[in-house]
């Protein structure tokens, strides 16, 4: 019994966790590569919109998960049809992780000497290119590593959705660990979340490392 409720329950979180790591990855990235660009020292300054991006982003991040699961609600039966199981519970999680790495990635983008986007630029490289070759390039360790501190994030999202009947281990642990007072299950539920956080971050040390040699 417990065997299949574990695998059930991991089946759930892996399915909440892969695509909401996609996108989170895609929108964060577009979100805070247009927050560096419009930024005024970026290559395309635009103060309006750099402040209506900081200010969605901001907000985005201040408000607590549980919060913003609920406010969500409506928009989520809108996007699944349901608000209940792995496949709602995607959308939470990644309107909520999407500002969180956004603003990771502006700050590694930041990090990218000027002194190298200044000589692409006199090369003649278009904006275009200086973004994909010159400015994602230099900011590749920052970025792998951002987006390893999201998706150790994502998880503790992914145990919080199970309030709302999400699934995922969460639900498995609220249910049966807390709701039923099966010490078991609670302990196994926070122990393979404990791995599942130390193999990401492994993961993505190992790949900055790799990076970084190169």
């Amino acid at each position: 019994m417990t065997t299949d409720l574990f695998g059930t329950a991991l089946g759930e979180t892996w399915h909440m966790m892969w695509i909401s790591t996609i996108l989170t990855a895609a929108g964060g990235l577009l979100l805070g590569v247009l927050l560096h660009l419009t930024d005024r020292t970026g290559l395309l300054p635009f103060w309006p919109v750099n402040k209506l991006l900081g200010l969605i982003v901001n907000i985005g991040r201040s408000l607590p998960f549980l919060i913003l699961m609920v406010a969500l609600i409506p928009f989520t039966r809108t996007v699944t049809g349901t608000t209940f199981g792995a496949t709602a519970a995607i959308v939470p999680l990644t309107v909520g992780a999407i500002p969180f790495f956004a603003r990771l990635v502006e700050a590694s983008l930041r990090e990218v000497d000027p002194g190298v986007v200044s000589a692409a630029r006199a090369m003649g490289a278009s904006r275009g290119q200086i973004v994909t070759k010159v400015l994602l390039r230099e900011a590749r360790p920052g970025l792998v590593s951002g987006l390893t501190i999201t998706v150790i994030a994502l998880i503790g999202f992914s145990s919080i959705v199970g309030v709302i009947g999400g699934g995922g281990i969460g639900d498995l642990a609220i249910r049966y660990g807390y709701q039923r007072y099966d010490t078991q299950i609670m302990i196994l539920c926070v122990v393979v979340l404990v791995v599942l956080v130390q193999a990401v971050q492994m993961l993505g040390d190992l790949v900055v490392r790799r990076i970084s040699h190169k």
